[in-house]
């Protein structure tokens, strides 16, 4: 899977941006039509109202356009979320648990931490469960977000485009401590992930 053109938070991008450009294009052309109807049938100009017995063309059209423009924006959003529902082989598992008030990262070397520390361009994959109750994983700067339920997984995947230091948090409400329950996903560049990762599995520190 290539992920430089197949990155969910671009779909998800992708996806927002047209439905947002469609909705717009859509909300000027019947208001504009509306208004055009007011102002050219107004009483003063048509005191007496005309009968109008149907018009085929105009039925099909506004039967036919709307169906391609829904039929458009559902096999878009289907494309982007089956790219979501697909991590790639090469992708790098982190198990995550969520608990009231914390999150805790596990990685493949069995260490553990209370921050997303990953390695730039790299995939991802999150496998999320809950110690009690239910909570949602969402990092908005990488366009994703998945519940974390007691008694089973979940997961999600994303792509660290870009280093630095981004929020993480519970978006699901989850009891008096729900506000707090705050993270950072940390995005290093691979060298420094890996000095950061050995590091990690010599002193076994959190």
């Amino acid at each position: 899977m290539n992920t430089e053109f197949l990155n969910p938070s671009v779909n998800v991008r992708g996806v927002f941006l047209f439905i947002a450009g469609v909705s717009v294009v859509m909300l000027v052309l019947v208001t504009s039509i509306m208004v055009f109807f007011l102002i050219k049938y107004d009483r003063k100009r048509n005191p007496t109202a005309s009968d109008i017995e149907g018009n085929l063309p105009l039925e099909i059209s506004w039967v036919v356009i709307p169906t391609v423009l829904v039929v458009a924006m559902f096999y878009y959003g289907w494309t982007g979320f089956s790219v979501m529902r697909e991590p790639p082989a090469d992708a790098m598992n982190v198990k995550v648990s969520a608990r009231m008030w914390s999150w805790s990262f596990t990685y493949e070397n069995g260490k553990k931490s209370g921050e997303l520390t990953v390695p730039l361009n790299r995939p991802v994959k999150l496998i999320i469960t809950s110690e009690d109750v239910i909570h949602s994983l969402f990092i908005p700067a990488f366009r994703v977000k998945e519940d974390a339920v007691p008694g089973m997984e979940t997961y999600l995947w994303f792509l660290p485009d870009r280093t630095g230091s981004y929020d993480l948090f519970c978006s699901e409400y989850c009891g008096a401590g729900h506000h707090a329950m705050v993270s950072k996903v940390i995005v290093m560049s691979r060298e420094d992930f890996s000095r950061w990762y050995e590091k990690k599995e010599k002193d076994g520190a959190n």
